[in-house]
């Protein structure tokens, strides 16, 4: 009788079939387990009579090895064909949705207004954000009375006759180009600066900027009219127009300010332009001869123009977003607004 059980499961055993690992497991389980016919048929044993156990015993045991190397071999012939796997995923089903990330929007303006300048022919310069008081400001013809030059206005890192400082402008980057490269110079120079001041809706102790620079020979106001024209209207559309109002910058003169036309209103008026159909973007002005001498420029060979921009200016009017605080705070219902943009 136990013969019997063993030769028929012997048979058993040498047609099985399995397409996944997950059936396998079944029948290691419902052979070899605990509670497995195999395992059962080694209870039974113990029964039987002392003269059958050398016969039976050496059938079972081959059955067990039979078993055991059927599982194997189901096992490597799933590996090394694949294809013969039943899915463990329902491939009918949609894949799962991953939402992409975007720049943040200070990122994708100032990438905005860098393609605009190298397109212009302009590169791009770098340099610390930690500075010394000659670049910062003695090298830009601040005097050493200048309200800038106050605690109430930049941070200060250490004291003494050039103190270290955390920038106040990227204009400090145009002096390290003046002094390590001679003109011409046609270079933009992006970059966080710092500035004492209280956090308001149009204020941050944080902002970036890009300032601009172009030194050669023979270079007039009106090339720096120009320049700040083809800027206006890449960024703000071909009909955006530009006026120059007169100001004051210690490192340039003659200084003005720079509006560009309303392109909310069209330069109607609205609440955005309170009105009077222009947007300050930017101060410029023809670079000081005594910035030039002191970068170790021949002020009588060579002129120049310098512009800068504040980006989350340029960023708030582009997308009517008035509150500077919602550049820092990184609230995510505020940066998926801007998820399309690349």
């Amino acid at each position: 009788m136990m013969r019997e059980k063993i030769d028929q499961l012997l048979s058993e055993v040498e047609e099985l079939k399995a397409k996944s690992e997950q059936e396998i497991e079944e029948i290691r389980v419902g052979l070899l387990g605990k509670k497995g016919k195999i395992t059962q048929l080694f209870d039974d044993f113990r029964e039987v009579l002392p003269e059958q156990k050398r016969e039976l015993g050496q059938v079972l045991n081959k059955l067990k090895t039979a078993a055991a190397q059927k599982i194997e071999e189901l096992k490597s012939v799933l590996d090394e064909n694949p294809e013969t796997k039943e899915s463990a995923y329902d491939l009918t089903k949609p894949g799962n949705f991953f939402e992409f990330g975007s720049r943040h929007p200070i990122s994708i303006t100032r990438n905005e207004i860098l393609s605009i300048f190298t397109k212009l022919g302009y590169a791009i310069a770098d340099g610390p954000e930690i500075e010394d008081d000659w670049h910062v400001f003695g090298a830009l013809n601040f005097p050493p009375e200048h309200p800038a030059r106050d605690m109430q206005d930049t941070f200060f890192v250490t004291t003494g006759d050039n103190p270290i400082l955390l920038r106040t402008h990227t204009s400090s980057v145009q002096v390290r180009t003046m002094e390590k490269v001679q003109p011409p110079i046609r270079v933009v120079c992006p970059g966080r600066v710092f500035r004492n001041e209280a956090i308001s809706a149009r204020a941050h102790c944080i902002f970036h900027q890009v300032e601009g620079l172009y030194i050669d020979k023979n270079v007039s106001f009106a090339d720096l009219k120009q320049a700040v024209l083809l800027f206006a209207r890449e960024m703000f559309g071909e009909n955006a127009q530009i006026r120059l109002r007169p100001s004051y910058f210690p490192f340039t003169e003659p200084s003005a300010e720079v509006d560009v036309s309303c392109n909310i209103c069209k330069g109607k008026g609205c609440n955005v332009c309170k009105g009077t159909g222009w947007l300050e973007i930017m101060g410029c002005g023809m670079v000081d001869p005594n910035v030039l001498e002191a970068s170790g420029i021949d002020s009588k060979e060579y002129s120049g123009f310098a512009f800068g921009m504040g980006v989350e200016r340029i960023a708030m009017l582009k997308w009517q977003v008035k509150d500077l605080r919602h550049y820092f705070e990184n609230d995510i219902r505020f940066l998926r607004e801007f998820k399309t943009e690349v």
